[in-house]
């Protein structure tokens, strides 16, 4: 920890924390990269032209489970809904994987999962970045998200290779039973995060129990604010971007393998080349380079590796493409992109922070996936190609650009007028 702590400029009340930020993350993404997986072949089960329905029905249930979500946000205290919420989940993947382990209604119990991971992956993610925007400071998020993400990539390592290890040895019920038990260690390292650091209320004199306000406090504070539009925009672009690729890779994938332990196999090993990719980038280069290129910069690395994406899809569609592409094109999202994004959120409010960024990072993200999905079935039935789809991709790319710009500028403003660019030591 003292070589990590000198290359990333951690402060020695901070080390705890960071240790604890990175364990709770490695638990979150190892649970959901067990199942992952899983859910890519059992979506597949249908047909790759049907994921457009599973989309859709992702997208409605989230409808439903948002106001649920914001219920519970606005009754209790974070320290009662988030170990609430990763538990129900737990349970939830048990019974999942009785199901599908005994083979009951094998398409339909499919479809439910995909749908049912698509949405809990989103939940227990957004949460997690919740508190650690919560915790740390705008000035401690550029120095140590990088490093706490790296524990995430970590978890997104270890996942697959369990996966494509126990796939075709012991099965669904080994998978969805260590994904529960990863998620109960994480509720373990949330409880220890907590004694270990102040909430950024706190820290300004505010009321840090319960949030308040009503179950769609979410939409209303989005409603309000041009910088969570801006946040809005952002991910709609990028969630766009990233369905359409998604979809020309279940094209790909489903006319070169005919099963669901080959497919399975297929999407783990393009898991741990993104996770090996990205642990390298998040242990060497990540803080380095969010100091040098800045927010914008590193945000703006996105658009870049997306249309890198898009063309090598559209040259040569093949499975080596399709790992390769999706590989650098996701290790850049996450070892970059997604610390520099959780930035953003460290300037706002409290509510914001819990209510608004679950808004945006569930019903916005899974509502851009089922449009996106209609677009890309829509351009099929016309019979336009993906490399068509992959030119219309560049004005885009160059608007989400400048998003990326102006989101940096607006985040450095609100960072400079609440006193964030100062230190601030988790007690």
């Amino acid at each position: 920890m003292p070589i990590v702590g000198k290359w990333l400029d951690v402060l020695p009340g901070e080390r705890a924390a960071l240790g604890l930020g990175f364990a709770f993350h490695f638990c979150v993404l190892a649970s959901y990269y067990l199942v992952r997986p899983l859910r890519d072949a059992l979506g597949l089960e249908g047909g790759a032209g049907q994921l457009q329905w599973l989309f859709t029905a992702t997208f409605l249930v989230m409808l439903l489970m948002v106001p649920v979500f914001g219920l519970l946000a606005s009754r209790w205290p974070a320290t009662r809904f988030v170990p609430l919420i990763y538990r129900l989940i737990a349970v939830s993947m048990l019974l999942f994987g009785a199901l599908i382990a005994h083979r009951v209604a094998p398409v339909n119990v499919g479809r439910v999962f995909f749908v049912w991971i698509s949405l809990y992956n989103l939940f227990i993610v957004s949460i997690f970045w919740s508190v650690l925007v919560d915790r740390f400071s705008s000035e401690q998020g550029r120095r140590l998200f990088g490093f706490i993400a790296a524990g995430g990539t970590l978890g997104t390592f270890i996942g697959p290779l369990l996966a494509a290890t126990l796939a075709t040895g012991l099965g669904p019920l080994a998978l969805t039973f260590s994904a529960a038990l990863l998620l109960e260690v994480a509720v373990r390292c949330y409880r220890a995060l907590l004694r270990r650091t102040t909430s950024q209320g706190a820290r300004r004199g505010l009321d840090d129990r319960r949030l308040g306000g009503s179950m769609l406090a979410g939409v209303t504070l989005i409603w309000r604010s041009r910088y969570l539009w801006g946040l809005v925009a952002f991910m709609l672009l990028h969630t766009s971007a990233a369905t359409l690729l998604y979809f020309e890779q279940g094209r790909i994938v489903a006319a070169s393998y005919s099963d669901v332990a080959s497919r399975t196999q297929f999407f783990a090993v393009v898991d741990l080349i993104v996770s090996a990719l990205t642990l390298t980038f998040q242990l060497l280069l990540t803080a380095p380079l969010i100091r040098l290129i800045g927010i914008g910069g590193a945000l703006a690395a996105l658009p870049v590796a997306t249309i890198v994406a898009f063309a090598a899809m559209a040259l040569a569609p093949l499975p080596t493409t399709v790992a390769l592409a999706q590989g650098v094109r996701r290790a850049v999202e996450f070892a970059l992109v997604r610390p520099a994004r959780e930035v953003l959120w460290t300037v706002v409010s409290r509510e914001e922070k819990y209510k608004a960024k679950n808004v945006i990072e569930t019903l916005v993200y899974r509502g851009g996936d089922a449009a996106s999905g209609w677009l890309s079935a829509g351009l099929t039935a016309l019979g336009a190609g993906f490399g068509l789809v992959a030119l219309m991709i560049v004005p885009f790319a160059a608007l989400w650009g400048a998003l990326c710009a102006w989101l940096a500028g607006q985040q450095a403003q609100k960072a400079s007028k609440t006193g964030e660019g100062q230190h601030h030591e988790p007690h």
